[in-house]
C-alpha cells in the first residue's frame, strides 16, 4: 500500500511517520514540499506518486490569529482538503482528514455525536467544517477524524505552556468552565493506523464517514494543568506554581480573539464500536507525555 502523508512535521505528522510506516510505502511530506496556500499545486505531487492513502495532517492551527487571516485559513483548511478530495476520488484512494471540536458551539450539555447540528463560532472552526464538507462533497472514501485538544513532547501546546510558565510564576490562573478529552498526536496517529490497516483487510464502503477520535474522559484547561503540573512535581521538576497553585477562571475572564466552545465533549462510541477500539482515558498519555519530557530533561 503506498501512502502519502501531508504535514509530516507536525505534532500529529511526526507520530504518524512513525505509525503509518509498518503499512506499506510511506511518502512524507511537509510544508515546503507541499504547500496547502497553494492548493492546485497538490495535484502535480499527488499524481506523480499515485498513493493508494492519503493522509493530510496539515492544517492551519493557530485559533486566534484566524479571526484576521480567514483567507489563509480558508485555503489551508477547506479549499487544500477540497483539491485533495478530488484527487483522492480520481485515484479511488482512501482520504483521511482530521478535524475538529471547533465545528460545534459548544451549547450541548453532553457529548457531541457524529451527526449532531455543526455549528462553529470562530473562523477556524468555519475554515475545517467548510474542509469537512468539501471533502464529502467531492469523494466518498473518506474518514474525518475530529479530535480535540492535540498536544505531543513535540511542538507547542498547553500542557508545555503551563509547565513553562509554572517555572516562572508562583501562580497561575487557568480556565474551569471549557471541558473537553486532552488527545496526544501518539493516540490519533496509533488509532490511524489500525483503523487503516482494518480497512485494507475489509475494505467496506460503510467504513467511510466522519468519527470522533479523542482519549476517554474529560476534564477542564484548569483541572488538565493541574494534573500535568503535580505529574511533573512527582518526577523531580522544580516548579514554582505548584498544582495547588493553578487557580480557576471562568471564560469572561481570559478573552481571546476567537471564542471557544464550552463544551468540548465528543462521543467516540461509533469509532470504538466501528473498529473494535478501546480508547485510553486522557490521563495515561498525558503521563507518558511528562514522563517523555523528563527523560529528555525537559522539565
Amino acid at each position: 500500500m503506498k501512502i502519502l502523508l501531508l504535514g509530516k512535521d507536525g505534532q500529529v505528522g511526526w507520530e504518524l511517520q512513525r505509525s503509518l510506516s509498518p503499512l506499506g510505502e510511506l511518502h512524507a511530506f511537509g510544508r515546503n514540499e507541499a504547500d496547502l496556500e497553494k492548493p492546485e499545486s497538490l495535484r502535480q505531487l499527488i499524481r506523480g506518486i499515485q498513493p493508494a492513502v492519503i493522509v493530510n495532517a496539515a492544517a492551519y492551527t493557530a485559533v486566534d490569529k484566524a479571526e484576521s487571516d480567514p483567507e489563509k485559513a480558508r485555503q489551508i483548511n477547506a479549499q487544500a482538503p477540497g483539491v485533495l478530495a478530488e484527487e483522492a476520488d480520481r485515484l479511488n484512494a482512501w482520504l483521511v482528514h482530521y478535524s475538529t471540536d471547533y465545528v460545534f458551539d459548544g451549547k450541548k450539555s453532553s457529548p457531541y455525536e457524529e451527526d449532531d447540528l455543526t455549528n462553529p463560532i470562530s473562523v477556524y472552526g468555519q475554515t475545517k467544517l467548510e474542509g469537512e464538507r468539501l471533502i464529502r462533497d467531492h469523494h466518498a472514501k473518506h474518514l474525518i477524524f475530529r479530535t480535540s485538544w492535540v498536544y505531543a513532547a513535540r511542538g507547542g501546546n498547553f500542557a508545555k505552556t503551563m509547565l513553562r510558565l509554572a517555572k516562572e510564576r508562583n501562580q497561575l490562573k487557568v480556565i474551569a468552565d471549557q471541558y473537553g478529552a486532552p488527545t496526544s498526536a501518539e493516540l490519533i496517529a496509533d488509532v490511524t493506523a489500525l483503523v487503516l490497516h482494518r480497512i485494507g483487510q475489509q475494505a467496506k464502503p460503510e467504513f467511510a464517514g466522519a468519527y470522533h477520535l479523542t482519549a476517554g474522559g474529560h476534564t477542564t484547561w484548569h483541572a488538565y494543568a493541574q494534573y500535568v503540573l503535580q505529574r511533573a512535581e512527582s518526577s523531580g521538576a522544580i516548579l514554582k506554581a505548584k498544582g495547588d497553585a493553578v487557580q480557576p477562571i471562568p471564560s469572561e475572564a481570559y478573552p481571546l480573539p476567537a471564542v471557544r466552545p464550552k463544551n468540548s465533549r465528543l462521543d467516540t462510541t461509533k469509532l470504538t464500536q466501528t473498529f473494535d477500539l478501546q480508547l485510553p482515558e486522557w490521563q495515561y498519555h498525558v503521563r507518558r507525555l511528562i514522563d517523555e519530557l523528563s527523560a529528555q530533561g525537559a522539565i
